[in-house]
């Protein structure tokens, strides 16, 4: 795993939609299609903004993937990861197809059509983050790191589940759900590329542990450590517990 410290959450999210759109662009020229993987929260606004403006991409040759979402909540609740997806990025492009993880509905319903989707595609791009309790998508600790299925229901503990209160998408604790919809560990890890892009000191626990090590499914992040082709991308103050002899031989983005 590759860390990159960048000044600010705007050059953390320059920075990996760049590296991404050379990885799309990349495989649409070599086998004439792509497949992304895009993640939602306040640690992808920045990224998505940058990626939806990289110029030279065939949207009409990219097939993209939901993350994770919420388990009993509808398109158009604010809190909506699908609702987050389709106004920051599905309605900004022009994408061959983008499967939605729908919520609303009976999860396992949502969890087989997921998993057929995506089982008989090779990800070249996966877009990831951090959670404060270092959780990889909703994989809260401790993740499981061995399941084959390519989508999981999880229960959302409680650091998480505040997390959501903190960011502004619910109002109290008692409104955020308890269970989502998540992918799995394993299957994150089959992308070729993967971009995990993390600002903000609250997450700078998480993300010293997951740069630190161990792997450890009691901080899923970390599992990153093993996969050839990741990038963490991090800010200043999400890379404040990093310590200095360690980041000083880190990347970083003037």
């Amino acid at each position: 795993m590759k860390t990159v410290i960048a000044p600010s959450a705007k050059e953390m999210g320059r920075y990996a939609a760049e590296q991404a759109a050379a990885n799309l662009r990349q495989a649409i020229a070599e086998k004439g299609k792509a497949a992304l993987i895009v993640a939602t929260g306040a640690s992808q606004f920045e990224v998505l903004s940058h990626l939806v403006e990289q110029p030279g991409i065939d949207w009409s040759s990219v097939d993209g993937f939901h993350l994770d979402e919420y388990v009993g909540i509808d398109a158009d609740h604010p809190a909506s990861f699908c609702r987050y997806l389709r106004e920051r990025f599905v309605s900004k492009v022009e994408l061959a197809s983008f499967h939605y993880l729908d919520g609303s509905v009976d999860p396992l319903v949502t969890i087989r059509a997921a998993a057929k989707a995506i089982s008989s595609i090779d990800v070249d791009v996966a877009m990831v983050g951090i959670g404060e309790n270092g959780h990889l998508a909703f994989n809260d600790p401790p993740a499981d790191f061995e399941t084959e299925f390519p989508y999981l229901m999880v229960e959302l503990d409680e650091p998480c589940r505040q997390q959501q209160v903190g960011e502004g998408w619910f109002k109290t604790i008692d409104d955020v759900p308890t269970h989502a919809i998540s992918m799995s560990v394993k299957q994150i890890l089959k992308s070729k590329y993967i971009y995990c892009s993390v600002p903000d000191e609250r997450k700078s626990e998480a993300v010293r542990k997951t740069v630190l090590g161990p792997v450890s499914p009691d901080v899923p992040a970390s599992i990153l450590a093993e996969h050839n082709a990741t990038t963490l991308i991090v800010d200043e103050a999400a890379a404040s517990q990093i310590p200095d002899e360690r980041a000083a031989a880190m990347e970083r983005i003037l």
